[in-house]
């Protein structure tokens, strides 16, 4: 299947609703059938079957099916946040004394995980710097189930190579899991490598609107199947069909808003390049990147998110720059129509050696438009 197929037709049955071009919202919290042998069946088959929309919902599994092929997995489930992805799938994959390797310096949900709610449950992680291979294998245990990768991550950026870690993992029946948030499918597929579990921040990306929170989990039928009927269901963090029918909406358009994000960055960075006001760039495909060959293997293009560390290390000036901007909104986040800056100065304090650095992401505005602000702000730095 092609991209554009997936997009605008995969799962659309527009014949089953009078033609329409735009997919219904099955906004229903039950389903009831005629017969009890058919109540039976959808009973005896949730997972494919329509019973109650913490289970299964038909705008919502459109999207599944959707995401499942853009990812070139099996299967998949939405649920109601990225950090809902993270703990259903890290959850299903351990049980007590058990044992994961993680990237450092994880998203900070998943770091919570491992570091505050899974010790309660006797399940312990080992954090290790994912850009050398060894690191992992060094830190593997007979009693090690999961791998969690975040590749790149999300403030500077560090890849981890993914088929040599699929491969090892495999070797020893170790299971992987990554964050793929800052990619998309577009730009990396992490099952082509073979990774188990590919979960998003469906929020960014894939919405692209900034009006809806979802997660997304992609893998093998099996393990998809596993989750389904154990945390998936227990804990019932599902999407609402409305938000679904809001990401299939925003799916028409995500190839032309990563290429539009992807190619203004481009052009900022090779504007902040030149900026004396700049001390370093985070960036997985800048040239002094050790890493930027294995960014080419693994990423398909350039993506719009990046980070700077001013010279300037005055917490009040750096607040000044922030807030000067006329194009850029002071928020978390990523993906939407709009350009953002999140400055490090909010999370640490003013001593820290952080407290310069700023992450931006590039939104839809032009570029001539960003880097006109960004000049006249550094400007006062």
């Amino acid at each position: 299947m092609n991209q554009s197929f997936i997009l605008n037709q995969l799962a659309e049955d527009r014949e089953n609703y009078f033609h329409a071009v735009a997919p219904p919202i099955i906004q229903t919290s039950n389903f009831a059938y005629p017969t009890v042998d058919e109540f039976k069946f959808a009973i005896e088959n949730e997972k494919d079957q329509h019973i109650y929309t913490r289970g299964n919902n038909p705008t919502v599994d459109m999207l599944c099916k959707k995401m499942a092929a853009l990812e070139g997995s099996e299967d998949c489930l939405m649920v109601g946040s990225g950090a809902a992805a993270i703990s259903n799938a890290v959850i299903s994959q351990v049980n007590a004394g058990e044992h994961i390797v993680s990237v450092k310096n994880p998203y900070s949900w998943a770091n919570h995980l491992m570091t505050k709610i899974l010790p309660r449950f006797k399940v312990e992680t080992t954090f290790v710097d994912g850009t050398d291979f060894e690191n992992f294998v060094m830190a593997c245990k007979p009693e090690t189930k999961l791998i969690y990768l975040e590749s790149p991550s999300s403030w500077t950026f560090e890849l981890q190579d993914l088929a040599q870690i699929a491969d090892f993992a495999k070797s020893r029946g170790i299971t992987t899991v990554i964050d793929n948030s800052y990619c998309t499918a577009l730009c990396q597929r992490p099952i082509d490598f073979g990774i188990d579990l590919v979960i998003y921040s469906a929020t960014k990306y894939y919405n692209g609107h900034s009006d809806v929170v979802a997660g997304a989990i992609c893998g093998l039928k099996e393990k998809i199947t596993q989750i389904f009927h154990n945390e998936f269901m227990t804990f019932g963090n599902i999407l609402a069909p409305h938000n679904a029918w809001l990401m299939l909406r925003s799916l028409r358009t995500l190839p032309i808003r990563l290429k539009q994000s992807s190619e203004t960055t481009l052009k900022v960075l090779e504007y902040l390049k030149n900026s004396d006001k700049i001390e370093h760039i985070w960036y997985p495909f800048n040239d002094d990147n050790p890493q930027k060959t294995l960014a080419q293997k693994q990423m398909k293009m350039p993506m719009g998110m990046f980070t700077i560390a001013l010279k300037n290390r005055n917490v009040s000036a750096i607040k000044k720059f922030c807030e000067s901007l006329q194009n850029f909104l002071i928020a978390v986040s990523w993906g939407g129509h709009e350009s953002l800056i999140m400055p490090k100065c909010a999370f640490v304090e003013a001593n820290d050696p952080q407290v310069n650095m700023l992450r931006f992401y590039i939104g839809l505005e032009e570029a001539s438009t960003i880097i006109e602000d960004l000049d006249k702000n550094l400007a006062i730095l």
